[in-house]
């Protein structure tokens, strides 16, 4: 989720299962994977005729992976059916079929002010709400534990389901509790959200710890013990370096832009997408407007002390009343000063494509939409069910079908191959 737009909703507290006292006996070794070679700029651009026939076929093999996607909040708060018909949100069933996703990671966010003592009931409230809608739609969705499952998954025309932790501080500051997710399907773990944890420096707080401590770097061993992804959108730079330097297998970026483009200190520079690729990991690119557009984001930012004084009244008028500050009441709010800014066009999420490309390589690229997250996105973009646009403004562009089929899916696989293959090796002793 951006910066600029931090949710507040209401709690749904739910008793903590007993059985919350889980170990792991495992031990160390393995070897961080070698770096993947870098790809040359995209060819020669096509004609939309020729385009349009790549990204036909293309569309009709890749395992397109979205890795990450906020829905679960209203899943949760809305009690909203991701069958429903007549869906107001970005992502449903329908949407994802039409976009051909073979795979969404929803996102298992709580809210940095959320109260401490409730994170993981909110935690395991909003695991429960996917759960539930794989159960309620098993005909369309499928939970996936593994890369093996996500591809079966998609061989059997279904969408693979994932899931993802928003910020480390939803572990409360145990490492337990990261045995605890991972058993209930959770397959990556972002280090941070927009504040600091107690662990690490996020890009939205002022640096306190210079970047991981000793106990962040346990984080990290224990994440890749698991086989559970580390996720570096949202850290500080220094975060960032000290996850790569502390990590021994590939990390992911899941929803994060360049910065080189748009000046947001959630977006990655040059030099940290080089690192990222060094790694053998991958930079999933983020489609909010003011994460791909630096025009807009110059004109949000004018607007924002105006909709942050709103939003902020609303908060303190319904935390009176006991209630919270719902995503869709905020966006909403939000979005009624954007009315004339300089939305962009989705081939601004094309030009980051392009320029993580030319930096550190095409097997280092990924989508990673923040599809329901964010209160602005690009024209032509407004669901997931636009995703082919971006596979035939890419072909346009002149990529090879191979390489659309690693930037839309491949390129996550792999890394999700990987890390299993890290932990098996740390599991065994080697």
């Amino acid at each position: 989720m951006p910066i600029l737009h931090p949710h507040a909703l209401r709690s749904i507290v739910v008793p903590l299962p007993v059985a919350l006292v889980l170990a792991l006996t495992l031990s160390a070794a393995g070897a961080r994977p070698s770096p993947a070679p870098r790809a040359a700029k995209a060819a020669k651009e096509r004609s939309e005729a020729e385009a349009n026939r790549i990204a036909e076929r293309v569309l009709a093999r890749a395992i397109i992976i979205d890795t990450h996607a906020d829905t679960p909040q209203m899943m949760l708060d809305e009690g909203y059916d991701l069958a429903d018909p007549a869906s107001p949100y970005m992502i449903s069933i329908d949407k994802m079929q039409q976009g051909r996703l073979g795979a969404e990671c929803f996102s298992i966010w709580v809210d940095v002010g959320w109260p401490p003592q409730d994170l993981i009931h909110r935690a395991l409230d909003l695991i429960d709400a996917v759960d539930d809608q794989v159960a309620r739609h098993s005909e369309a969705l499928e939970l996936a534990r593994t890369s093996d499952d996500v591809a079966r998954i998609h061989a059997r025309k279904k969408i693979a389901i994932l899931m993802g932790l928003e910020g480390g501080h939803i572990i409360e500051d145990d490492l337990r509790t990261l045995d605890i997710y991972y058993r209930l399907g959770v397959r990556y773990m972002t280090l941070t959200h927009t504040k600091n944890t107690k662990w690490a420096d996020s890009s939205g707080d002022k640096p306190q710890w210079n970047g991981l401590t000793d106990f962040g770097r346990q984080v990290v061993e224990r994440m890749n013990r698991l086989g559970m992804m580390v996720d570096v959108s949202h850290v500080s730079d220094k975060t960032f370096y000290d996850a790569l330097a502390a990590t021994r297998a590939p990390v992911i970026a899941s929803h994060s832009s360049c910065r080189a483009l748009a000046n947001a200190p959630r977006n990655m520079t040059d030099e940290m997408i080089r690192a990222l690729a060094k790694n053998g990991g991958v930079m999933d690119i983020n489609f909010y407007s003011a994460f791909v557009d630096q025009d807009f984001r110059d004109a949000y930012q004018k607007v924002s002390a105006q909709m942050d004084a709103e939003v902020s009244a609303a908060r303190e008028r319904l935390q009176k009343e006991g209630k919270h500050l719902s995503y869709p009441e905020e966006t909403r709010l939000r979005q009624k000063y954007q009315t004339h800014l300089p939305a962009p066009g989705f081939e601004r999420i094309a030009d980051h494509v392009d320029h993580a490309v030319q930096v550190g390589g095409v097997d280092h690229v990924g989508l990673g939409s923040d599809f329901d997250g964010v209160d602005a996105i690009p024209r032509g973009m407004e669901d997931a069910a636009k995703i082919p646009n971006l596979v035939r403004e890419l072909a346009r562009r002149g990529y090879s079908e191979g390489d659309l089929e690693k930037i839309l899916g491949g390129n996550v696989l792999r890394v999700m191959r990987e890390v299993e293959g890290v932990a098996r090796a740390m599991q065994s002793g080697k």
